[in-house]
């Protein structure tokens, strides 16, 4: 299938209102560009096989002339096995990977960064780095049989962090066992990250504990523990002129049917990271 065949047969098939979490670019300098924005799975279900493939084939028409592949990362996170095959298809392409952290890289946003021969960080952007997680219900041998799922994960993301940084096992692992934030400077010290770049204007937030980072809504605050405090006093600040604005708070939104993402973590007991 070429890509255009692939992407005729997933618009047959994917929820028409959710778009597509990354974009390739070629530049007129051999290079080529890869944008990772938003959640790491909001174009088409992973488990139809379609959208990896037609991911591999936008990369594939990038050509053999490249160089360089910038890949520029601003995302909370998203599916662990996507992110997994995002990174195994990175690691595998023959041209230099040069990674850009355009905000945050979050969840396995991070496992994604690691593909990058030289990662590159804004002093003020984060990572932010955690065990995989899932929504789930089931009999007792169900949820045993998604525990050792995500132990299985847990490993492909370890060995990746490694693969890059060289850290012990013994130290990774209660980093792994909450949501540990890192700077710029932390990242680099520990060989998550590269190169340390100069500020950029990265962080802005709104109400209700939803963050706006490079144009990408991220409920970070209400999603995550120990969220660094720049972007909790940010969310803050934003209450405070939301007062003084005399914006009456948001109201419960009434009760709704499910969306069909929704009804897919429900009925299929979806992974997430």
């Amino acid at each position: 299938m070429n890509v255009s065949e692939i992407r005729a047969e997933i618009d047959k098939t994917k929820d028409k209102t959710r778009p597509k979490f990354w974009s390739f670019k070629v530049n007129n300098q051999n290079k080529g560009e890869l944008y990772l924005y938003g959640i790491i799975e909001n174009y088409s279900w992973w488990g139809d096989e379609l959208t990896p493939k037609t991911f591999q084939a936008e990369l594939d028409a990038l050509g053999d002339d490249i160089s360089e592949l910038h890949v520029y990362i601003n995302s909370d996170g998203g599916d662990v096995f996507a992110g997994q095959t995002i990174y195994s298809m990175l690691k595998r392409h023959k041209a230099q990977v040069i990674v850009h952290i355009d905000g945050i890289a979050a969840s396995i946003a991070t496992v994604i960064a690691m593909a990058g021969d030289i990662i590159h960080m804004p002093r003020n952007a984060s990572m932010m780095i955690h065990g995989p997680w899932t929504y789930i219900s089931g009999n007792a041998e169900q949820l045993r049989k998604r525990a050792d799922d995500l132990d299985a994960a847990k490993e492909g993301m370890i060995a990746a962090y490694q693969e890059k940084t060289g850290i012990d096992r013994d130290v990774l692992l209660p980093m792994l066992a909450v949501d540990t934030w890192l700077t710029a400077e932390k990242a680099v010290e520990l060989g998550f990250a590269d190169v340390i770049d100069e500020d950029k204007q990265i962080n802005a937030c709104l109400t209700d504990g939803k963050c706006v980072i490079n144009g990408q809504q991220m409920d970070l605050i209400r999603k995550y523990e120990n969220v660094p405090q720049d972007l909790v006093n940010a969310n803050a600040s934003a209450e405070k002129e939301k007062e003084k604005a005399n914006i009456p708070p948001e109201t419960e939104r009434p009760i709704r049917s499910l969306s069909l993402y929704e009804k897919r973590i429900k009925n299929n007991n979806h992974r997430r990271f």
